[in-house]
C-alpha cells in the first residue's frame, strides 16, 4: 500500500548539498555567498568527514618553499601523475585556482604552519616537482574542516545531520529532491530543491583493507546512476601505499604520506631500502648529470629529485606488495617505515597525529622504532562524470564535486591534490548551481509515485520475515573485491569477481534487517549493499575492459601502458533495459596549448620557454 506522502516531513531549500566533507562545505558556502538558501545533509555528524584523513597537506603552487613553482609545474605534475587520462580543463582549472583557494582558507582563519618569513609553509610529496603541500603538521584535513565548518555556520547554512539519502527524485528529467531517513528515529523525510550537489565521497567499504570508514559506500554514485547520470574512470582505484597493518583491529588506517615527505624511509625485512629497485626508468639516478648529483639524490639531498619513497602512490604500493609477496615483508605482512632518525622533537612537531596514532593503537613509539605499513584502499579516482567548468552532470540540476566526481585525477591521484580539488571544484559546483537556478527558478514538482518506489525499496528489509544477513553479504563482497579486484588484476580474476557480484544481486534483493527502524545499524547495512554492489560491478567491469596497466590500474596479463588506451575513458551508465552499459569514449584531440605545457621538459618550464 502506497505511503501517504503528505504524512512525511518535507523540507525545502534552493539547493541541497549531500555530504559535509570539504567539497560539500565549500560548495554550500559558495551557494550561500551567491544568495541561495542552502541545506547540507550529512550521513554522519558534522565534522565526521573523510577530509580529515587528508593529513599531509593541500597541493597548491604558492611558491613559498621554492619560488620556481607555479601553476604550470603543478599542472604538468598532475597530468603526468594521472598518466594523461585526466580531463585537461579540470587539471588546468585546479592548478590555476588552487593558490587562491588556499589563501582564501587562510583569510577565513585556517592556521597553517609557517616559514621563517611568515608565509604558509609547504612540504614535499610524491609526484610533485617542488615542495607544494600547504600543511598544518599532519592534521591538515582536520584544520580545513574546522575552518570550513566555522565559515559555513556563519554563512547561514542549515545542517541536517545523521540523515541518509535513499534516492533522487526527478521532474521531467530534472532533479527535484531527495528521499532520506533520519538514522536515529528511522523516520523518512523528503527534501525538495531546485538543484542538488553531491559531495558523497567514495566507495572503499567494498574492500577488506581500507582507510575508509563506514560512510563510504558509494551512495552518490548509485543514486546518480539510477536517474541516468554517467560514471567514468571507475577502474582506477587508489591503494595508498602506507596503511597500518598491525594490530588487525586497525588494519588499513592511514599513515600519512607526510611521514615520507618529512624524510621517512621504507625498508624490507632484510633492512634494505628497497624502493631504489622500483624506480621507473625515466627517474633512474643514472640520468643524473654527474656522480655527485646522483649521490645527492640517493641521499635525499637533491631538491630537484625526490627520494624514491616519494614516487607516485601506485609505484610505491606495488613495490611494497611485491616485497611482501616475495617473502621480504615485515613481521605482520607489510614494510617498515622509519622516521626515527629525524629526532623526537622534530617528529612530535611535524607529525603529532602519527605519533599519537601509533602510540595509542599499536603501542609503537615512532620516535624510536619503525612503523609497519602496507597498501590500503584509499581513494576512488573515478566517479560521476561532470562538466569541467560547472560540475553539472548530464542530469539537469544535479552536480557533483570532490571524490564522488570524476575527471581531475585520471589514472592516479597525486597526494595533496584531493584537498585542493575539493576547494576548487566545491566552489565551482556552488557557482554552477547558482547559474542553473537563475535559468530555472521554479521549484520542480514532487512525483509521489517516484517517492513511494524509493520508500518501498527502503522498507522491504524490515518487512520480510526472513532473508539474508546484510553483514555476511558485505563480508563476502569485501573478500571477493580484495581477491579479484585488488592491486594486481587479470582477466580470470576479474571475471570471477563479476560472477560473484552477479550472484549476490538476488541475495541482496532478499536481505533481512532485524529489529525496528529506530537507529538500526542492520537496516543501514542492508540499504548500503545496493550502492556497494553497483560500485563494485562498475570497477570490475571497467577494469576488465581496460586491457593495459596505467596508473593505479594494474593488469598482470596486460602490463605496461598501451598507446591506444590512452585515447579513451571508460563511461558507464544505466541502459534502457536496466542493465549496466559500458563503453569506451574517445577523449578527442589534446588541447595544443595545454599539451605543450604537460609535455615540456623541466628545463623549458624553468626557463619560461613554455
Amino acid at each position: 500500500m502506497p505511503t501517504d506522502i503528505s504524512e512525511i516531513d518535507t523540507i525545502t531549500h534552493d539547493v541541497i548539498v549531500l555530504g559535509a566533507g570539504g567539497a560539500g562545505l565549500r560548495a554550500a558556502i559558495e551557494c550561500s555567498r551567491q544568495g541561495l538558501d542552502c541545506g547540507v545533509v550529512c550521513k554522519s555528524l558534522l565534522g565526521k568527514a573523510h577530509t580529515v584523513m587528508a593529513e599531509g597537506g593541500a597541493a597548491a603552487a604558492l611558491g613559498n618553499a621554492d619560488k620556481r613553482d607555479n601553476w604550470k609545474f603543478h599542472f604538468r605534475d598532475t597530468m603526468r601523475g594521472a598518466k594523461f587520462l585526466n580531463q585537461w580543463r579540470m587539471a588546468e582549472l585546479h592548478a590555476k585556482e588552487a593558490p587562491d583557494r588556499i589563501r582564501e582558507l587562510e583569510a577565513w582563519g585556517a592556521v597553517f604552519d609557517r616559514t621563517k618569513e611568515g608565509l604558509i609553509n609547504q612540504r614535499n610529496f610524491g609526484g610533485h616537482r617542488y615542495p607544494r603541500l600547504a600543511h598544518v603538521g599532519d592534521r591538515t584535513g582536520l584544520e580545513l574542516i574546522r575552518t570550513l565548518q566555522d565559515k559555513g555556520v556563519h554563512s547561514g547554512l542549515s545542517v541536517h545531520m545523521e540523515c541518509t539519502a535513499l534516492g533522487l527524485l526527478t521532474d521531467g528529467g530534472r532533479v527535484s529532491g531527495l528521499v532520506c531517513y533520519w538514522r536515529e528515529t528511522g523516520r523518512f523525510v523528503i527534501f525538495r530543491a531546485k538543484a542538488i550537489i553531491f559531495a558523497t565521497g567514495g566507495f572503499g567499504k567494498a574492500w577488506r583493507i581500507t582507510s575508509n570508514s563506514w560512510e563510504y559506500t558509494g551512495d552518490g554514485q548509485r543514486m546518480a546512476y539510477d536517474v541516468g547520470a554517467e560514471l567514468m574512470d571507475m577502474e582506477f582505484t587508489q591503494f595508498h601505499p602506507t596503511g597500518m597493518v598491525w594490530p588487525p583491529s586497525v588494519a588499513g588506517i592511514l599513515v600519512t604520506e607526510g611521514v615520507r615527505g618529512e624524510g621517512g624511509v621504507l625498508r624490507n625485512s632484510e633492512g634494505k631500502r628497497f624502493m631504489f629497485e622500483y624506480i621507473p626508468e625515466r627517474f633512474a639516478p643514472e640520468t643524473a648529470d654527474s656522480e655527485e648529483e646522483a649521490q645527492r639524490w640517493l641521499d635525499g639531498d637533491d631538491s630537484s629529485r625526490r627520494p624514491p619513497e616519494l614516487l607516485t602512490r601506485d609505484v610505491v604500493a606495488r613495490a611494497i606488495y611485491n616485497e611482501v609477496k616475495e617473502g621480504r615483508g615485515s613481521k605482520h605482512g607489510g614494510a617498515y617505515l622509519n622516521i626515527s632518525h629525524r629526532g623526537e622533537a622534530y617528529i612530535k612537531k611535524k607529525l603529532p597525529s602519527m605519533y599519537h596514532q601509533f602510540k595509542e593503537l599499536a603501542e609503537v613509539d615512532i620516535t624510536k622504532e619503525p612503523m609497519e605499513v602496507g597498501p590500503t584502499f584509499h581513494y576512488a579516482m573515478g566517479g560521476i562524470r561532470v562538466d569541467h567548468d560547472s560540475q553539472m552532470t548530464n542530469v539537469p540540476g544535479l552536480f557533483a564535486c570532490g571524490e564522488c566526481a570524476a575527471g581531475l585525477h585520471g589514472a592516479n591521484r597525486l597526494g595533496g591534490n584531493s584537498l585542493s580539488d575539493l576547494l576548487v571544484f566545491g566552489r565551482r559546483a556552488g557557482l554552477g548551481a547558482k547559474e542553473f537556478i537563475d535559468a530555472n527558478p521554479d521549484l520542480p514538482a514532487l512525483d509521489e509515485a517516484q517517492a513511494n518506489k524509493i520508500l518501498d525499496w527502503a522498507k522491504a528489509p524490515l518487512m520480510r520475515e526472513s532473508g539474508e544477513n546484510p553483514y555476511v553479504l558485505h563480508d563476502e563482497l569485501r573478500d571477493a573485491m580484495t581477491a579479484h579486484v585488488g592491486i594486481w588484476r587479470d582477466e580470470e580474476g576479474l571475471a570471477a569477481g563479476i560472477e560473484v557480484i552477479e550472484q549476490m544481486r538476488a541475495r541482496v534483493a532478499n536481505v533481512k534487517a532485524h529489529g525496528s527502524s529506530q537507529y538500526n545499524p542492520s537496516w543501514s547495512e542492508a540499504l548500503d549493499l545496493d550502492s556497494l554492489l553497483l560500485c563494485a560491478e562498475a570497477v570490475a567491469r571497467g577494469a576488465k575492459m581496460r586491457q593495459e596497466s596505467r596508473g593505479a590500474h594494474s593488469r598482470v596479463d596486460f602490463q605496461g601502458e598501451r598507446e591506444e588506451w590512452g585515447k579513451y575513458n571508460i563511461v558507464i551508465k544505466k541502459g534502457d533495459d536496466g542493465q549496466m552499459s559500458i563503453e569506451r569514449v574517445d577523449r578527442g584531440e589534446d588541447p595544443p596549448h595545454l599539451a605543450k605545457i604537460a609535455r615540456a621538459t623541466l628545463e623549458q618550464l624553468e626557463a619560461g620557454d613554455v
